[in-house]
């Protein structure tokens, strides 16, 4: 009995396989009953393409530039205080030779500060210039999306997805838009 049940089950499960190979596309619907679409672009063109991207670039390697400078600074500013007590332990005495070492913990202690005070500073930059970039990004899919109704606009990023339909690529349209919106800005 067991052994008939299981033969028609699996009968049923082959069977409706064989049925269904034609294939079939359905619409997903909203909620609302209209038609769920999702469009994707890709970053990595976007990043290649869209100017305001190059110009933040462009901006972060000035103040890394600066950054850098400021940090083989501080390290010159510290290593001179070496050389200085260096050429003049010779002549110094034990007392000298304490409130030398109390003097370079003291600066090596300050310039830690600095530094610290530097990277936050960098880092804050940084951040604040691609949380802009990003908002542009927004506003302006917002925008687009008001004639096109996607459901969705996903960016597309290596290893994230496997399969994308490249009907959906709207990467073109978005460099363009994004070129034209940041032009008119900055006039």
């Amino acid at each position: 009995m067991l052994t008939l049940v299981a033969g028609y089950l699996l009968f049923l499960q082959f069977g409706s396989k064989e049925k269904g190979n034609t294939k079939t596309t359905k619409a997903v619907v909203a909620a609302d009953g209209s038609a769920f679409r999702i469009a994707y672009f890709e970053m990595d063109s976007v990043e290649k393409h869209f100017n305001m991207v190059k110009d933040v670039k462009a901006e972060i390697n000035k103040k890394d530039e600066e950054y850098s400078t400021s940090l083989t600074q501080l390290d010159y500013t510290y290593q001179k205080k070496v050389q200085d007590y260096q050429q003049k332990s010779n002549t110094m005495t034990q007392a000298d030779y304490e409130n030398a070492q109390a003097d370079l913990k003291q600066l090596g202690d300050r310039l830690k500060t600095q530094r610290q005070d530097l990277d936050n500073k960098y880092q804050e930059y940084v951040t604040r210039l691609n949380l802009g970039l990003k908002k542009e990004i927004e506003d302006f899919i917002a925008e687009y999306n008001k004639t096109k109704n996607y459901s969705y606009i996903v960016v597309y990023e290596p290893g994230l997805f496997y399969y994308r339909d490249t009907a959906y690529n709207i990467t073109q349209d978005v460099i363009q838009g994004l070129n034209e919106m940041y032009k008119n800005k900055k006039k």
